[in-house]
């Protein structure tokens, strides 16, 4: 068994004649059967990466991940879709390359009670469970995304591997550009803007940009094309802040398109979520040293607004 502060896994080694309620029951002293059927109900208990009933009877094989929200259950809880299938880029037996949709948390954190990328990977690479992680509620984990930011995303299926790619982001030997749609023009076209990033001073959930107390954050960018309201622009943070892109964009007037927590409240372009998006990576194999490069086109979401504002420019 593996656990965090958020999430516990197990790989069934032995079929079990026992309920799924019963089983975690027997194996989380800490929780009485009651929450247990509570979780089972709110779709947090999943087998195979499909949430369970309680009947259930655990089998040889299984893969149980039980996922321990840190705010209290509503009375009435819906059940946590169903993991999407993983969209791999490349696969070997240390690292992947994944292309995350938007809408999916990479990992389970505070106030987190969905299902995570971390759940689908440990599904589908069971033999993660025997490594030692620093985090267990964050397994394979190298860098993330933003829920709602789509594109490429490494990870990692051992920890040495883990950790050698963490050092090559520290190190700033790994590149990653982004896509984005601004609103507005951007002038200059090309740059780097140079601005240190912190907590917000009153908004727990935002980043800021903070002369005293910021770490340092520089983002250089290329305009790809201008439309009327709006432009597409690569996007490459030189250094790895929280909202890092979203926000310095934001401060020089030029908020990514659909961005709810740093872009206009009455924008006249709108989109479902913020038109960000992981285009490419380029790092070294953790163990051979090679220099890998991939490359994730953009969702039909972010496709089609590029191609509405196309169309007006005709």
């Amino acid at each position: 068994m593996s656990s965090g502060a958020g999430l516990r896994t197990w790989l069934v080694e032995a079929a079990e004649n026992e309920r799924l309620d019963r089983f975690l029951s027997g194996r989380c002293p800490d929780l009485s059967r009651s929450r247990i059927q509570a979780l089972i109900a709110a779709g947090l208990v999943s087998v195979n990466g499909q949430p369970a009933r309680a009947s259930y009877r655990p089998a040889h094989g299984d893969h149980i991940l039980l996922m321990l929200p840190s705010q209290p259950l509503p009375p009435e809880s819906a059940p946590v879709a169903a993991l999407p299938p993983l969209n791999i880029l490349y696969e070997d037996e240390s690292i992947l390359v994944l292309n995350k949709p938007a809408g999916l948390v990479v990992h389970p954190g505070a106030g987190t009670a969905e299902a995570t990328l971390v759940q689908a990977l440990i599904t589908h690479r069971p033999e993660m469970l025997a490594e030692d992680w620093p985090a267990p509620e964050r397994p394979g984990v190298v860098h993330r995304l933003d829920k709602d930011t789509s594109g490429i995303l490494l990870a990692a299926v051992t920890r040495a591997a883990q950790e050698a790619l963490q050092a090559q982001f520290k190190a700033h030997s790994i590149e990653k550009t982004y896509l984005a749609v601004l609103h507005g023009r951007l002038l200059p076209p090309e740059g780097i803007i140079d601005a240190p990033l912190g907590r917000h001073p009153t908004q727990r959930l935002k980043r800021a940009i903070l002369e005293a107390g910021g770490r340092p954050a520089r983002t250089r960018y290329r305009m790809m094309e201008q439309f009327r309201t709006a432009c597409l622009v690569q996007a490459q943070p030189l250094s790895g802040r929280t909202h890092q892109i979203r926000v310095h964009f934001a401060a020089v007037g030029h908020a990514v398109v659909g961005d709810k927590l740093y872009g206009p409240r009455h924008a006249g372009l709108q989109a479902p979520r913020q038109m960000l998006h992981a285009w490419r990576i380029s790092f070294d194999h953790p163990l051979t040293g090679a220099r890998l490069s991939y490359e994730a086109s953009p969702p039909d979401d972010f496709a089609s607004l590029l191609e509405m504002l196309r169309l007006q420019e005709a």
